[in-house]
């Protein structure tokens, strides 16, 4: 009840600003990465460890409040960084990065239980930026299971296509993918087109 009074409340004096913004996506998308960069950028301090080995982020991580100003505008944020979504995870995958047999036991446990947690926190999201891999096909299980829990809950999504550095990006096939969506080209490695980024998380922030 008071959620739906709080909402309501919302519509009539304004938009929310402290809006609640996950990043969710698969292992390796670069999640961490483009959270990294806007809290580097906005507040000095990255938010967590990125790594080649997948699943580095294993438990949510946020920061509070981050201001961004773009364009004459302000708004703030909670960022929300979540572990990769996966459909399954095999310890043996980690062994062939040298990590050790129990280590990887440890890895793969400790990232199970991460997918657990990222899933229990989409009801607590206003938005979410659904990072993908710009290489990668994103017509996969996993992907359309994220966007489809995030439809089922109603919560606006951007669509990031990372690693645009790349050389095999593609960023045509996601917008045949996801023709509903915006989909913003970025890498956050580099920080190319986090100008068009911004431009796109403004606009999502309007949805909420």
């Amino acid at each position: 009840m008071f959620d739906i009074l709080k909402k309501f409340l919302g519509k009539i004096f304004g938009r929310k600003n402290n809006i609640k913004l996950g990043f969710y996506g698969p292992p390796n998308a670069g999640k961490t990465s483009l959270a990294n960069r806007i809290c580097k950028d906005w507040t000095g301090e990255e938010i967590g460890l990125v790594s080649k080995i997948p699943h580095e982020t294993r438990t949510v991580q946020f920061k509070e409040k981050v201001e961004i100003k773009h364009k004459g505008k302000e708004m703030t944020f909670k960022m929300v960084d979540t572990p990769g979504i996966a459909t399954k995870i095999d310890y043996e995958d980690f062994l062939k990065f040298g990590l050790k047999k129990k280590i990887a036991k440890k890895r793969a446990k400790e990232a199970t239980q991460g997918i657990i947690e990222s899933i229990r926190w989409l009801d607590d999201m206003d938005a979410v930026v659904v990072v993908l891999d710009a290489t990668e096909n994103p017509y996969s299980q996993v992907n359309l299971t994220i966007i489809g829990n995030l439809i089922a809950r109603k919560i606006p999504i951007l669509v990031v296509a990372n690693k645009i550095d790349l050389k095999k990006a593609n960023i045509e096939q996601f917008s045949s993918t996801f023709p509903e969506y915006d989909i913003v080209g970025i890498s956050a490695k580099e920080g190319t087109n986090m100008e068009e980024f911004y431009d796109a998380i403004f606009k999502l922030a309007k949805k909420v």
